[in-house]
């Protein structure tokens, strides 16, 4: 694993470290401050004469990214999740020997280090630190990619993450921007008085959304089991229970393919609010995004690409009307199953023709509507037949009060008013079940112990999903979910490797 020849000159080091009485492992550390607060507490001595104060001592650690060894001084900079700092290392400030013997031999770019000393600003106007000590916490036995290039591979910086964090701090910051997002989110609906729950991530049956699960197999019970695809079932039987606002954030698990916006496991907010409908949602999600844009102080217009979203204007559109308003098909041809069917055909386009028209209806928004959406825009008044868990509406009984929500050409958001009549649901998975036997396996299973927990009363509830991952690629303007998963999914490295010699044959 480690035969290459610089990996070698780097474990040769540590050894050599390790016989002069130096652990290049050390698990102690004296540092009491981090180059950011270094920096800012620092910052007044721009202002001063004499440009350095010996009487100030600091003890500062980090990885080295850059080395200019000299004769009796050698400049630094290292690195710790807070930012970079410039260091003065010089021959007659540390102990005998050590530079000659140790540091300039011994240790080089990718090695943490921890140095001690007092700060001073250089010629060219640059804050650093005069060091006096330095200690070698980690040798890096694989040297870092070239400083200029850093990792071009798009498949190396996901499958090597922790070298492109180190490489890239632009990367660091996406995911810190992510981590506030979720820490916000949970403080947004607890202050709603939302209780955050846990649910099932293995399921006895697979239901909560269309898709495919992933099977895994309970050996002790002797039983199959599918991770999740989504929460819903088991939030709404908390609702039947009696709590009345519940969310949880956490992972799903879709067996389908991978693109720029799916990823096989994904990140999601789910809530449910009893005595809610999907119209109060709206004005939730409203409240949500002005609560994140203030605190992750962004402005409310950013770039997506070759676009710019405003996150403040929000608009609402019925399904069947932004068909034609928005996609530009004939109104005549949105309501007449036939006429859809010839439609699709006239645009070159593969269609199901065992279809019903909600389905259908479904099919022109994909095509024609879906990516137009640029700003933040509710779609509502979903045809029931691609609608199995949402509550009819009591005007237009062949639609939902269900909305989605798009930014940027991508679904952000699912919600609906929910269905809380145990028969209407009971009908709803027959014909779900039916489906799934004329082949469509991505249709939901019976749940009949959810049948069951309805039949005791569920209150009027609204409930709503939304995708971190998305949230966080339009907050980030990354178009690759892949840059907003830390480890997101690969194919084994044998596998493109014989995909490639396949190309090269």
């Amino acid at each position: 694993m480690f035969e290459n020849k610089y990996i070698q000159q780097r474990i040769e080091k540590a050894n050599f470290l390790r016989e002069k009485g130096f652990n290049p492992y050390s698990n102690e550390s004296a540092r009491n401050t981090t180059i950011s607060k270094y920096l800012n507490v620092n910052s007044d001595l721009f202002q001063t004469e004499e440009k350095r104060d010996e009487t100030r001592k600091y003890t500062v650690a980090g990885r080295i990214k850059f080395f200019r060894l000299m004769g009796k001084a050698s400049f630094l900079k290292i690195e710790d999740e807070s930012g970079l700092l410039q260091l003065y290392v010089a021959r007659d400030n540390l102990p005998e020997g050590f530079y000659n013997e140790i540091f300039k031999k011994n240790v080089e770019v990718g090695d943490i280090v921890e140095v001690s000393g007092y700060p001073f600003i250089t010629n060219k106007g640059e804050l650093s630190l005069h060091v006096s000590n330095l200690k070698i916490l980690t040798k890096a036995i694989s040297p870092l990619p070239e400083k200029y290039h850093g990792i071009q591979d798009k498949e190396s910086r996901y499958r090597q993450r922790y070298l492109d964090l180190i490489m890239n701090s632009e990367v660091r910051k996406t995911f810190q921007l992510r981590s506030k997002v979720i820490s916000l989110t949970r403080r947004f609906f607890e202050a709603k008085g939302f209780l955050e729950v846990e649910t099932p991530m293995m399921h006895p049956i697979a239901g909560g959304a269309n898709a495919k699960p992933f099977v895994t197999h309970h050996n002790a019970l002797g039983v199959n089991r599918y991770l999740r695809i989504a929460p819903e079932l088991y939030l709404k039987r908390l609702i039947v229970g009696g709590f009345e606002a519940v969310f949880e954030i956490n992972r799903n698990f879709r067996n389908e393919g991978m693109d720029a916006t799916h990823n096989p496991e994904f990140t999601s907010i789910e809530f449910y609010w009893a005595y809610k409908t999907y119209k109060d949602l709206i004005e939730l999600t409203k409240e949500y995004f002005e609560f994140l844009f203030d605190n992750l102080d962004l402005p409310t217009v950013l770039p997506y690409g070759d676009i710019k979203i405003d996150f403040s204007n929000f608009s609402e559109v019925p399904l069947i009307e932004s068909l034609s308003s928005i996609g530009g098909v004939p109104k005549e041809i949105t309501e007449d199953r036939e006429k859809i069917i010839a439609y699709l055909k006239e645009h070159n386009l593969e269609v199901n023709e065992n279809m019903n028209l909600g389905q259908l209806q479904g099919e022109l928004f994909d095509e024609f509507v879906e990516e137009k959406l640029i700003n933040p825009t509710f779609i509502t008044e979903y045809p029931v037949e691609i609608s199995p868990l949402a509550r009819r509406s009591d005007e237009k009984p062949h639609l939902t009060d269900r909305f989605e929500l798009f930014i940027a050409g991508k679904e952000i958001a699912n919600a609906f008013s929910e269905l809380n009549d145990p028969l209407d649901q009971l009908g709803r998975f027959e014909k779900q079940m039916e489906a799934k036997d004329s082949g469509d396996d991505e249709a939901h299973e019976m749940d009949e112990d959810f049948v069951n927990a309805l039949s005791y009363g569920m209150a009027p509830t609204a409930g709503q999903g939304i995708g971190i991952d998305r949230l966080v690629m339009m907050l980030t303007n990354e178009h690759s979910i892949r840059d907003v998963l830390l480890f997101p999914a690969m194919k084994p490295l044998k596998i493109e490797e014989n995909e490639e010699d396949e190309e090269e044959k």
